[in-house]
């Protein structure tokens, strides 16, 4: 071979090929030789293993393209199965052999794809690498119910989803049901990262964080234990206040996770007013809970589930009753009938009201100006009934403490709503 067909070569995309292919056989067989035991019990494949299954992919794609890779890879899995069939481990598992095929593989995609094969070889490497952490984790750390919670999220996240349609259906046409499944699987989302910040804190973060954390779940639910607690240990009354009112803040940073996921524009509308009203919770909640640092006593609370499958099923469900009644009623009546549908609705939740409302913006049914009045209205009747629960639960002491942090809060979203008007009409006159 000649000098000059040599510099061709080497700039060649096959030799490129070659060396990612013989770059990723390295990296994950380092990965194996560390792991692969010692004595009779060993496993057979090790780093050079490794490397030459992954070159072998890898000329064999370059030689005689995806039929004679196919071959190739035939080869390497009866090998495979031959050397597992021969091991005298009493638990050799599959994970090398299948690393091993998977190897060849990719070799054989370095020569079309040499990026993506060595990104997955990566994600292969750090995967394998993990196992102690993985199974660590799956063992001791997570619990059943988070199991079978990550399993339900994700049926409805990768199969439900996928599946649903996305247009309008129904009456007046006010149905999407995919839209509706994605506010879903955004709750489910958000009480599961809930669910991991109450794990990882614990106690140690008092009442005011684990409020907060629970609050992504429900805040309503969230005030009755914090109002029950409050009635057994009194002497919390100061931290259990704080962590109902962290309840709320998470209760608007709820809505405006939903409102932007439905609709941007009706979200950028809203978006003075709920930073009024976070800005107010937060202010509150911070007083409260360094007055609850100062008291002592036992904050522990019972995680329970990452989320709540009946009360998403339920979310959608209402969701769909107000979609439907808003337009009925905005048929009807015009504005004030979505006003009144999104006060009734918000007597139970904050959030399928403002989707609803957030919707009619994304469909172009109402403007953005059209769609404050309705989130504002439903945000204060909720706000009713979480103070029905804080008298229920908590009793005297406890309403006292965080009756008028809700009505602080109501109050500075309405004031963010109208500050704008107040101040354009004072100074245009």
């Amino acid at each position: 071979m000649s000098m000059s067909e040599i510099m061709t070569l080497s700039s060649s995309r096959e030799l490129v090929a070659i060396v990612v292919a013989l770059g990723i056989g390295l990296l994950i067989g380092l990965e194996r030789e560390r792991r692969k035991g010692e004595g009779p019990g060993r496993s057979p494949a090790g780093l050079r293993t490794f490397a030459v299954a992954s070159l072998a992919g890898a000329i064999s794609m370059l030689i005689g393209g995806k039929m004679l890779l196919a071959v190739v890879t035939a080869g390497v899995v009866v090998l495979t199965a031959i050397a597992y069939s021969r091991s005298r481990s009493d638990d050799p598992g599959l994970t090398s052999e299948t690393a091993l095929v998977l190897t060849v593989l990719l070799g054989g995609l370095a020569t079309e794809h040499a990026a993506l094969a060595a990104g997955v070889a990566v994600i292969l490497t750090v995967l394998l690498a993990a196992r102690p952490v993985l199974h660590g984790f799956v063992r001791s750390v997570l619990s059943e119910g988070e199991l079978k919670d990550g399993l339900i999220f994700a049926a409805a996240t990768l199969v439900v989803l996928p599946l649903l349609p996305d247009q309008p259906i129904g009456p007046f046409g006010a149905l999407n049901l995919r839209s509706i499944w994605m506010l879903v699987v955004l709750m489910m989302a958000i009480g599961a990262a809930g669910h991991v910040a109450m794990r990882l804190l614990g106690a140690r973060g008092g009442l005011a964080v684990s409020g907060f954390a629970s609050g992504f779940v429900s805040s309503t639910a969230t005030i009755g234990a914090m109002g029950a607690r409050a009635r057994k240990l009194p002497e919390l009354a100061g931290a259990a206040a704080a962590g109902a009112t962290l309840s709320t803040l998470a209760t608007i940073v709820q809505l405006a996770a939903v409102l932007a996921a439905t609709s941007v524009p009706a979200f950028k509308a809203l978006l003075i007013p709920l930073l009024c009203a976070g800005g107010a919770a937060a202010l509150y909640g911070a007083v409260f809970t360094v007055l609850g640092l100062r008291q002592t006593g036992s904050a522990d609370l019972e995680l329970g589930r990452a989320f709540s499958l009946p009360g998403a099923l339920l979310l959608a469900l209402t969701i769909s009753v107000v979609l439907v009644l808003s337009a009925g009623l905005r048929q009807a009546f015009g504005e004030a009938g979505l006003v009144v549908s999104a006060a009734v609705a918000g007597l139970v939740d904050t959030h399928a009201p403002a989707a609803a409302a957030a919707t009619l913006v994304a469909s172009g049914k109402i403007s953005t100006a059209e769609a404050v009045i309705p989130v504002l209205a439903a945000l204060t009747a909720n706000t009713i009934s979480k103070i029905v629960v804080a008298w229920t639960s908590g009793g005297g002491s406890f309403a006292a403490r965080l009756i008028p942090g809700l009505i602080v809060v109501v109050a500075a979203a309405w004031a963010g709503a109208f500050a704008p008007i107040l101040a354009h009409a004072v100074f245009t006159y």
